[in-house]
């Protein structure tokens, strides 16, 4: 990998803009590796490791964090304040003292690549969730339907999945195939950082092959389910031909969401739209006279299907909401001004296409 300098790293005026005159001293960093004691990261002198001063634990810091290290490159002194940051709620048993933590799946990332392939393991519920991460940390989601060449109707599955966002970008891949890269140019230029999610079996690993030039081992995929072991354990970011940077990530199973209404809220525009002309303000959506989200099902423009998933998401986030104390743990995430920027916007988005 040729040595890179901070543009092509992703840095820019949002993270130089946070330097004091004391942060002069220091050399910017960009973290590619999260150990338990250690950080591996990227400067323009090339990577190397530096050591986490007490008091700060690996785990509040995630793969594509900028990071100010001390001038001899050997301690980190503080971290930037992210632009997105990508988490998911762990799923842990009852009694464990981790219910209602976060475990960090990547900082600064402009793009989740949120993969599935045409088969079984095709769940518009769970690319729901997936979208309700990507939109609630102010991230550009895009869809990547793999093993289309295996599938006997794969438009079938590009319709599902792009009826989920009227402005989506959704794209049918074969994973082996030499082209993915040119296909995927759009979102992999210099400085930009894309993350790679889906559950196991899906094909992120080859698609990481293709996109960074490696050779990572795949799994063998289960013939009953279309599912395969986890590949990928841990997160790296990767430097792509392109120029940009990629992080992996495991296979995840359960996907739980946990204040997330905002997320929630973009994922399903269409819906937000329609709630906002209903006749009153705490409206159900059930059987409330001038129920504006109803009057769309009647008319045929609401899937009844899709308003059952957002009343079942919205529940699920609000439990966990309160149960968990989350409110502590979204202090990682974007501010709220910044979410409600994305909220209007694709609000804005549904409501256009709807009049079309």
């Amino acid at each position: 990998m040729d040595i890179p300098t901070l543009k092509t790293l992703g840095w820019d005026a949002y993270f130089a803009d946070q330097l004091t005159e004391e942060d002069l001293a220091h050399v910017p960093a960009r973290v590619a590796q999260v150990h338990r004691d250690r950080l591996g990261v990227l400067t323009e002198g090339g990577p190397c490791e530096v050591a986490l001063p007490n008091g700060h634990p690996s785990g509040s810091f995630a793969v594509g964090d900028w990071v100010l290290i001390s001038a001899s490159q050997s301690v980190m002194q503080r971290r930037l304040e992210r632009r997105s940051l990508l988490q998911r709620r762990v799923h842990s048993r009852a009694g464990s003292r981790n219910i209602g933590e976060y475990r960090l799946i990547g900082a600064n990332i402009d793009t989740l690549f949120i993969t599935t392939s045409c088969n079984a393991d095709f769940n518009v519920a769970r690319l729901e969730r997936y979208l309700t991460l990507a939109h609630d940390a102010g991230v550009e989601p895009v869809i990547l339907l793999t093993k289309a060449d295996m599938a006997e109707d794969p438009v079938a599955y590009l319709a599902q999945a792009q009826a989920l966002g009227a402005d989506l970008a959704v794209l049918l891949l074969d994973a082996h195939a030499p082209d993915v890269p040119e296909l995927l140019a759009k979102w992999t230029g210099e400085g930009q950082t894309v993350a790679l999610s889906g559950s196991s079996g899906v094909g992120k690993t080859t698609l990481t092959n293709a996109l960074t030039g490696m050779s990572v081992a795949t799994q063998e995929i289960r013939e009953d389910d279309a599912r395969g072991r986890h590949t990928t354990t841990a997160r790296h970011l990767y430097s792509l031909p392109t120029g940009g940077w990629l992080i992996d990530t495991p296979g995840i199973r359960g996907l739980g969401v946990s204040d997330a209404a905002t997320g929630i809220e973009v994922t399903f525009a269409e819906i937000t739209a329609l709630a906002a002309q209903c006749k009153f303000r705490d409206c159900l959506h059930e059987r409330e006279p001038g129920c504006a989200v109803q009057a769309a099902i009647v008319a045929g423009e609401v899937d009844p299907e899709r308003l059952a998933r957002w009343r079942k998401l919205s529940a699920e986030d609000t439990a966990n909401t309160a149960s968990s104390g989350a409110a502590m743990g979204k202090g990682y995430g974007i501010t709220k001004r910044s979410k409600g920027r994305a909220l209007a916007k694709q609000i804005k988005t549904a409501q256009k296409h709807k009049k079309r």
